[in-house]
């Protein structure tokens, strides 16, 4: 169930870190190292980036496999960034969204990426989607569960949560409803990433002061990477990683 990955530091050219290593992104689009679910991430891909003195990130997104992609394989080798979130992708269900449905998915500043699955979807949510006001779901980017968690997420920081507080809220409240639910959700500004291990991996590699990589596996076999204990929240920057122990709801 999809693979994705966000990186902080200084500016680097986005092959640099998704296609270059030899367990890259795009590797892990066809032969994942870690992934429990699913065995091929061909049902899309996206990045989105920021570049100088513009606040909106920007985003490359297709339906199908990333391995095909010529265009993006031009744009990983000349796009540099300080900050990007990408995602190769494994639908849940069949559908006709395409491209809409591939992460990141984005409002202002901020990118998103979900690695997992809802069971049950969409039934299994109308709890949470009754509670949202009605403009918000018919403005969702996707027919899709991550689609509406997004939605959740953002609910929850123009309510006033901060991004991890937001994440860690919509975790926990959508795993009350769907207790088998895999929800791996992956957050960043340009300068924070906020993710959740819940139901699958999640790994990051941090030097103190230069960058942080938090991704679904490691790119490589560097020993600096660490594996996330499941039920964690994980905030980091490019100076330091903060994980918190999420609470299994109760029955």
């Amino acid at each position: 169930m999809c693979r994705h990955i966000a990186y902080v530091g200084p500016a680097v050219a986005l092959g640099e870190i998704l296609a270059s290593p030899a367990h890259s992104l795009v590797r892990q689009s066809w032969e994942p190292r870690h992934q429990r679910y699913g065995t091929v991430n061909a049902d899309g891909f996206g990045v989105g980036w920021y570049a100088d003195g513009d606040a909106v990130p920007a985003r490359y997104r297709r339906k199908g496999p990333v391995w095909g992609d010529e265009a993006f394989a031009d744009l990983a080798r000349v796009v540099r960034s300080t900050a990007f979130l990408a995602a190769v992708r494994d639908a849940t269900f069949a559908g006709a969204d395409g491209e809409a449905a591939a992460a990141p998915f984005a409002r202002g500043r901020l990118l998103f990426s979900h690695n997992g699955a809802v069971p049950g979807w969409p039934g299994s949510l109308a709890p949470q989607a009754a509670a949202l006001p009605p403009e918000r779901l018919l403005a969702l980017a996707a027919r899709t569960d991550s689609a509406l968690i997004w939605e959740l997420v953002l609910h929850r920081t123009d309510e006033g949560d901060e991004m991890a507080e937001a994440v860690a809220g919509t975790v926990l409240d959508i795993a009350a409803v769907a207790p088998d639910s895999r929800l791996n959700l992956l957050v960043t500004d340009g300068s924070t990433v906020v993710a959740t291990a819940w139901g699958d991996t999640l790994w990051y590699l941090h030097e103190p002061g230069r960058r942080t990589v938090v991704a679904s596996e490691p790119y490589d076999d560097d020993p600096r990477w660490r594996e996330v204990a499941d039920r964690t929240l994980l905030a980091a920057t490019d100076t330091d990683v903060l994980l918190t122990p999420l609470k299994e709801p109760a029955p």
